[in-house]
């Protein structure tokens, strides 16, 4: 058969596996390879070719083998556990959050792992990383697949199952341990050397190599406010009963999802309020300065917190950060030659500084607003004044980053952050990346305000996480709050939107793989109406229909 791999063609006998394939190509690549993209669908490398066809390798470095070596990682995890302390507690295993490059998790009834038994749990990883255990996929009937599930008692996954419409569930096992897992997995256990396991606060932290340096286990970088949000965000799940999709499925189904809407949104409401009285008690406060990465609902936040803010007697104003924009002549380009918005450099933090400082001194100051159209900043007459109740509500991606107001006190600032952290796991061994669940949110977004294709906002996602990623994350541990505006309910409500979205992206584009991707992980949840979704939430900024201009 005729293969045409990196852009030559070659001949290869029919029943060889791309594994075997991959390592006549390995020299060519910097990092090993993980997965393979065949006519445009990834494929494990186990796989063979059915036919002629493209071949492109993706090795550690790349989106799709980056995750696929954590999974990996967490699947030799759960092994190593599974041989150390028997079926049990092998199992009780909870894969929680991502803090950096660490995956944080738990294991069931264990409240602060001992040393002595993180020690014995790596030393079994090493064995089976060193042992290169091949990795066994197969295919078994659906119903079957919950029946071993069931029996073994892992009843989040029987749970899951049950809302699965495919005849067929796919299982891997690592010698006599079984588990299923929402994404592709590495042919063995080899390729898993880099990594590293230590206890952190009730549970764990496995550390993963960044997708940029592959093959270096990073340090951990301790985010305590963040992990704060995280584990309070747990806590909520666990008194509403909802901490997997399966739970969130049973929600549904039962006709209680109006209930959970009205809790979810009561409680997000108390946490504004609260806020809004941190900000009333701070002596000198006169600048709220809102960030966070995209698709995280600021814009509806920070209006919902100046009404907050009004109850209590003050007088907010929103300022977007974005009408500071410089010309766009004058606007930084990336080195393809794109304007570069996400930059601290495309903002006049000059004029910034000198208009918020007078502001601070009482003087009388007109705002600019920014033309996107034109790319120009205008002058509309739009003057404001701070008397003794006024402040600013100030919002922008550069908000917590001190370089931006470098003239104003740190006093008179109060400095939120904001992300959409989602609670719900796929089950317990697999988690939902809060990334996915920003992606959906601003492709159901781009498409309403923007006329976007769900093809053109995938396609200007990577450029936007690394935006994120330089502009954003490394402040996030100088706010004075978090925020979490993930909603235990969305991703159901965001599925009728998105699907048809999703759906419309052509196969074999560079961004079918991920849509393909996404449209699986939808394909877990059941959809739920909006009709009691309220008109202030944050949903709404991302479906339509807000009480805000947003």
């Amino acid at each position: 058969m005729k293969l045409t791999i990196q852009g030559q063609e070659y001949e290869y006998e029919y029943g060889v596996t791309y594994a075997e394939i991959a390592k006549d190509f390995q020299k060519d690549f910097k990092y090993p390879i993980i997965l393979v993209k065949a006519n445009g669908n990834l494929r494990e490398l186990s796989k063979k070719p059915e036919g002629d066809c493209e071949i492109e390798f993706l090795d550690l470095s790349s989106t799709a083998g980056h995750k696929t070596y954590s999974r990996g990682l967490i699947f030799v995890l759960l092994k190593a556990l599974y041989n150390v302390y028997g079926n049990k507690r092998g199992r009780d295993l909870h894969i929680m959050h991502k803090i950096g490059n660490g995956i944080y998790g738990e294991v069931g009834g264990i409240k602060g792992i001992p040393d002595a038994d993180i020690k014995a749990v790596r030393q079994e990883m090493d064995r089976i990383i060193d042992a290169d255990m091949v990795i066994n996929k197969r295919s078994v009937n659906t119903s079957d697949a919950k029946k071993m599930f069931h029996d073994r008692k892992m009843f989040d996954k029987e749970n899951l199952l049950n809302y699965r419409r495919v005849s067929r569930t796919n299982i891997y096992s690592i010698e006599n341990y079984e588990d299923y897992f929402y994404g592709y997995m590495p042919t063995s256990t080899g390729i898993l050397r880099y990594y590293d396991l230590f206890a952190y606060d009730d549970g764990f932290i496995l550390m993963v190599p960044s997708s940029s340096e592959p093959t270096v286990v990073p340090e951990f970088e301790e985010k305590k406010r963040f992990f704060a949000c995280l584990k309070e965000t747990d806590e909520w799940g666990a008194i509403m009963g909802i901490k997997t999709v399966a739970a969130m499925n049973d929600c549904i189904r039962d006709g209680n999802i109006g209930d959970t809407i009205l809790v979810q949104e009561a409680f997000m409401e108390k946490k504004i309020g609260d806020i809004a009285q941190q900000i009333k008690e701070r002596e000198g406060v006169k600048f709220v300065m809102i960030a966070g990465p995209s698709s995280s609902g600021k814009t509806t936040f920070s209006h919902r917190l100046s009404i907050q803010l009004r109850t209590l007697g003050l007088k907010p104003h929103p300022i977007g950060v974005d009408d500071y924009f410089k010309n766009r002549e004058d606007t930084p380009k990336a080195p393809d030659g794109s304007y570069n918005f996400e930059c601290l450099e495309a903002i006049d933090v000059a004029q910034f500084n000198e208009d918020m400082s007078r502001l601070l001194k009482g003087e009388r100051v007109e705002l600019p607003t920014f033309n996107f159209k034109l790319g120009v900043r205008e002058y509309r007459g739009n003057y404001k004044q701070l008397g003794p109740d006024d402040l600013l509500v100030i919002e922008g991606i550069h908000g917590l980053n001190d370089a931006l107001s470098y003239e104003l006190p740190v006093e008179s600032k109060f400095k939120i952050y904001i992300s959409a952290l989602t609670q719900l796991n796929v089950d317990e061994h697999n988690r939902i990346p809060t990334t996915d669940a920003r992606l959906i949110r601003r492709i159901v977004r781009d498409a309403r305000t923007r006329g976007a294709s769900a093809q053109k906002t995938i396609s200007m996602w990577p450029s936007v996480r690394a935006g994120e990623e330089e502009n954003i994350f490394p402040f996030q541990e100088g706010a004075d709050v978090f925020f979490n505006s993930a909603l235990i309910y969305e991703l159901a409500e965001l599925k009728p939107f998105a699907e048809p979205l999703l759906f419309s992206v052509p196969e074999g584009s560079p961004e079918y793989p991920e849509a393909k991707r996404l449209l699986k992980f939808l394909d877990y949840f059941l959809p739920a109406p909006t009709d009691d979704v309220p008109k202030n939430s944050i949903l709404r900024e991302f479906i339509g229909g807000s009480y805000f201009n947003v």
